[in-house]
Parts: structure tokens; C-alpha cells; sequence
């Protein structure tokens, strides 16, 4: 038995239903404010509060996803909420009213959560112990290449094809996602791994839902590093076309996300494996200030030129980042948690996103993008504090307790 290996077939269809489910979303993401103004006849206002709903969807139901899996097991959750993704992807072709659209958009985020949650933490459970920094690297890699070429598939099939084919195609993805997801062999069960060594049955994790193991509190300095991170990151995702439209330079608004993706890309696999020998510390200090740079740069960007290599500088800080923090959760949170801990993550990372993307709205209309981005720049640069004292000041304090 391969216990080191990592590209196990099962490993390979959990990275792909990540892809195809991440692509989906993205696609939704970027086109949907064009669909609620030009296909609705909605408002701004109207446009922005259905991300919204999806976001608080999302944060309401995630910390549930852990106790779900360990009460059902791992492998069932992650094909029932594919399955129910796929539906409320359906879903879009049957809206016939800006009502409608914001049920079907706190459903859909609700399953999004629990379908990103239950597939993370069964890649997790598939990755040998000593590749975890690299395994979770790679499977976050395939979520960066959705987060790039999403955007780009969803305008262009909009503009192209309409709504009636953008809403088809994230049906066919949510379609493989579900495939790819049932396809898995390995039978995972948190509750089993839990109560492995006294053969007792799964059945006494069967327990009522509770409210105080929603979170994995190991995890939480690390998540609250990643809040600040993902509020300073839903400035680039959520006003990026509105952005490049100001400067004149909206036909090089997809090419920022091609030179950001290229970027996330190409270090990735030696990002994970520095994680594994050297430590976290080496990677995420640097890649806060590469992201923070970027962040500057795209603040004065006024030419093509500018406008490309910010994007390339913040694929790259962002892009080393993300798994980084991720990896710390995990391995911060006993075996039987890390499910949690993932769920934990994406909690407080969803958080920001959503409440980063109101507040920089705001700040953005009272005083411009390029004002919004340089304090993205500081906000990601104070995320270096954060981390110190959170994580790398208490783990050295305890790592010298450790040696008294």
C-alpha cells in the first residue's frame, strides 16, 4: 500500500468536482449582476444584495457542514449536497422574478457551503500526513483555475450566447461536480475515524445537533487571519469591472484575471512543498507582502502595462497565501476535526468576503477605487500582525514551554 501517495483516483475526481463546482459558482458570480440589471430590470443595489444572500446562506449553514458529516458520514453529505447544488443550479432556468432569484440564491449558497466543506475535508482525509501542505496546495490549486476561468467563460457566454446559456453551463458543471463527487470509492466517516480504536459503531455520534461544536476554536486565529485577507480581497473580485470600466481600460479587465491566474498557477506546486519542509512562516510573510504590493500597484495602475503586472504580483501573493492558512487550520485541529476546522475557515473567510464587499463599496463611492485599493494595500499588510500575534507568537511561546 502506497501510504505516501497523493494522486489516488479518488483524490483526482474530489480535485476535479472542485473545479466544476467552484467554475460554477464563479461563472454565477461575475454574470449574475448583468442578469439582475439588464435581464430583470433590477438595480445596483438589487444586483449586489443577491450575492449577498448567498454569502449569508453560506455563513449560516457551513458550521453545520462538520457535525452533518460526522452524524452521516463524509461520502453521503458530499453526494447529497452536490446533488442538491445541481438542482438549485437548475433552478435559474425556472426564475421568473427578482423574489424568486433570492430564494434560489440563499438555497444555492446554502448547499454551495456544505458541498465546498464536505469535498475539502474528504480530499484532507485522502492526503497522506506527510504531503498535507502540498495535497491541500494542489486541491486549492483547482479551485484558483475555476476562481480565473469562471469569470472569464460567464461574461463572455453573457455577452455572447445570453442568460439561457450562461445558466445552462453552470447547470452542466454542477452536473460533473455531482458525477465526479459520487464517483469516489473511498468510504470516509469522520464518526469512524473518531471511534476507530474502540470499535464502537458510529451510531453514538448520532447526537443533536450543538451549537458549541460549530466552530474549531484551534483553528480560529488562523480563520481571523484569513477574515482579514478575504475582506481586503472582495474589494478585487467584486469591483474589478467597474474598476478597469473608470480607467478606461476595460478590455484589459479579463486579462488581469488571465496574468492573476498564470501566476497562481505556476508556484503552485513549489509553494506546497516548501510548506512541508520549511514552515509556514518562510512562505506567508513574503506572500502578505507580495499581495500588499499588488494590491498598491493595481491602486495606480492607469495603463496596461500596470494594470497587468498587479495582477500578476497579486496572483502571486494571494495565490501562495490561501493554502498556507488553510494548511495551518487543518494541522492546528485534531485528526477527527479537521472537517471542522476546514468549515472554520471558509466561516470566517466567507465573512470577510461578504462584509468586506459592502464596506468597500461604500468607501469606494465616497471616495473612489483607487482610495478603496490603497486601503486594501494596508488592510492586507495589518493581516501580517494579525498572523504574528495569533499564530506565530503563541505557537513559539508554546514551543518554548515545550522546552522547559
Amino acid at each position: 500500500m502506497h501510504t505516501n501517495k497523493l494522486w489516488s483516483a479518488d483524490f483526482i475526481k474530489l480535485c476535479l468536482s472542485s473545479f466544476f463546482l467552484f467554475f460554477s459558482f464563479y461563472t454565477l458570480a461575475t454574470a449574475l449582476s448583468v442578469y439582475v440589471t439588464n435581464g430583470l430590470g433590477g438595480t445596483d443595489t438589487q444586483a449586489g444584495l443577491s450575492m449577498t444572500v448567498f454569502v449569508l446562506a453560506s455563513v449560516l449553514l457551513r458550521p453545520f457542514a462538520s457535525q452533518l458529516m460526522t452524524r452521516y458520514g463524509e461520502r453521503k453529505i458530499v453526494i447529497i449536497s452536490l446533488m442538491l447544488f445541481l438542482l438549485f443550479s437548475i433552478a435559474y432556468l425556472g426564475v421568473f422574478g427578482y423574489a424568486m432569484l433570492l430564494l434560489v440564491r440563499f438555497f444555492h449558497g446554502g448547499t454551495f457551503a456544505i458541498a465546498t466543506t464536505s469535498t475539502n475535508t474528504a480530499a484532507i482525509h485522502i492526503i497522506p500526513e506527510r504531503r498535507k501542505g502540498e495535497g491541500i496546495s494542489y486541491f486549492s490549486l483547482f479551485m484558483s483555475l475555476a476562481m480565473v476561468i469562471g469569470p472569464f467563460a460567464g461574461l463572455t457566454i453573457t455577452s455572447h450566447g445570453g442568460f439561457t446559456a450562461m445558466f445552462i453551463l453552470c447547470a452542466v458543471c454542477a452536473l460533473l461536480s455531482f458525477v465526479l463527487g459520487a464517483a469516489t470509492k473511498r468510504q470516509v466517516n469522520v464518526a469512524n475515524s473518531v471511534n476507530a480504536h474502540t470499535n464502537q459503531p458510529p451510531v453514538r455520534e448520532k447526537s443533536k445537533l450543538q451549537w458549541h461544536k460549530l466552530v474549531e476554536r484551534k483553528a480560529l486565529p488562523i480563520a481571523l487571519s484569513g477574515f482579514v485577507v478575504a475582506f481586503a480581497y472582495s474589494g478585487l473580485v467584486t469591483f474589478m469591472s467597474v474598476y478597469t470600466h473608470e480607467q478606461a481600460l476595460d478590455s484589459y479587465g479579463s486579462y488581469f484575471f488571465v496574468c492573476f491566474g498564470i501566476m497562481i498557477v505556476l508556484p503552485r506546486p513549489i509553494i506546497g512543498k516548501l510548506l512541508d519542509r520549511v514552515g509556514e512562516h518562510i512562505i506567508v510573510y513574503p506572500s502578505i507582502a507580495i499581495f500588499a504590493i499588488g494590491m498598491l500597484l493595481l491602486s495606480q495602475a492607469s495603463s496596461p502595462s500596470l494594470l497587468l503586472l498587479s495582477g500578476g504580483v497579486i496572483g502571486l501573493g494571494y495565490g501562495a497565501l490561501l493554502p498556507c492558512f488553510q494548511t495551518i487550520a487543518v494541522l492546528a485541529a485534531p485528526a477527527h476535526s479537521r472537517g471542522l476546522a476546514t468549515a472554520t475557515f471558509y466561516l470566517l473567510f466567507d465573512l470577510g468576503y461578504g462584509i468586506g464587499s459592502y464596506s468597500l463599496g461604500s468607501l469606494a463611492s465616497g471616495f473612489g477605487y483607487r482610495t478603496m485599493y490603497m486601503v486594501c494595500s494596508v488592510i492586507i499588510a495589518f493581516s501580517s500582525v494579525i498572523y504574528f500575534i495569533l499564530h506565530h507568537h503563541r505557537k513559539q511561546m508554546k514551543a518554548n514551554v515545550g522546552h522547559v
